[in-house]
């Protein structure tokens, strides 16, 4: 009876772990988009983003004296509860070439000391405006580079890295940030809370909504170091939190 004990355990934690890779994952995806919301909304109304979508913004100093410009972000240093319900704290420094429509800007985003609901984020985000695809929707190359997710109370951290292409289906002739949709596809790699490295591939493209704070669908495969594949599933286009992983025919749920 022990050792059928421990041999469940053991399965129950190996089973817990092959998830770790896609939860990770999961996680830096949500929280980068989460950052990069936060400047989309300042970089379109600097004065709005004060009183009604992040009222816990303390300070929002743009310079476009400077080359490159600049833009500092400042939730202040003690959590605040934004209308969406997340608690930011840091800054969040941005610089850019141009305005973010024009084809050829480059923009830099680059969180400091910052914080959403106590997960800490490191790392660079640069988006560069490629003009329009053949279908006439804008598009932008998409870089994150030393990334790090560390976890409420140091629980773990997390690396992650990715390169993405971000397809504006929806909004981009209305100065609305919410009605705004994107498509997007690429890859990436990082290493779990285990110390597991993985590589990230979107075999589905990515749909996100500014309007949900969730991605609403699409699949990626999660390729860890040692072991099989796994597929994450966002689903059908539903906003919220749910995302499922199957591993082997196995099928895990867990939320974002």
């Amino acid at each position: 009876m022990a050792l059928a004990l421990f041999s469940c355990r053991k399965e129950e934690a190996e089973n817990a772990y092959s998830i770790y890779s896609a939860r990770d994952n999961a996680k830096a995806e949500s929280l980068w988009n989460d950052v990069y919301d936060v400047v989309d909304d300042v970089a379109s109304d600097t004065e709005g983003i004060k009183t009604n979508n992040f009222p816990c913004v303390d300070t929002c100093i743009v310079d476009t004296t400077s080359n490159p410009r600049t833009i500092l972000i400042d939730f202040g240093n003690d959590d605040c509860e934004g209308l969406d319900g997340k608690n930011r704290v840091g800054q969040i420094l941005v610089t850019f070439t141009g305005r973010y429509r024009e084809p050829g800007t480059i923009i830099t985003i680059t969180p400091q000391n910052y914080y959403i609901d106590d997960f800490q984020i490191q790392g660079t985000k640069t988006v560069s405006n490629m003009g329009l695809n053949d279908d006439g929707n804008m598009f932008f190359n998409i870089t994150v580079s030393n990334a790090s997710i560390t976890a409420p109370n140091n629980e773990y951290t997390t690396s992650w890295q990715s390169q993405r292409t971000r397809v504006w289906l929806q909004g981009r002739n209305t100065w609305q940030l919410f009605d705004d949709v994107y498509e997007v596809s690429g890859s990436g790699s990082g290493v779990n809370r285990n110390g597991e490295s993985f590589e990230v591939n979107i075999t589905e493209p990515l749909l996100i909504a500014l309007n949900c704070p969730w991605i609403k669908a699409g699949t990626v495969q999660i390729s860890p170091e040692n072991g099989p594949v796994r597929t994450k599933d966002y689903g059908d286009g539903a906003c919220d939190a749910l995302v499922t992983v199957t591993v082997n025919g196995e099928v895990y749920t867990f939320y974002m």
